[in-house]
């Protein structure tokens, strides 16, 4: 069980990390189209992340 708990918490960082780089990508005009600025990123992350 323990483990379990640890790999989740993994794939949700590594979901975290993956959403933050490709938001980052973005430039600030695409931002804009999906209604997320640069300084949401790290929200939006966490929650995808969460989710």
């Amino acid at each position: 069980m323990f483990v379990t708990i640890i790999a989740a918490k993994i794939r949700a960082f590594i979901r975290y990390r993956e959403t933050v780089r490709e938001l980052s990508r973005l430039s600030n005009r695409e931002l804009a189209d999906l209604g997320v600025s640069r300084s949401e990123i790290d929200f939006v992350a966490r929650s995808h992340a969460a989710a």
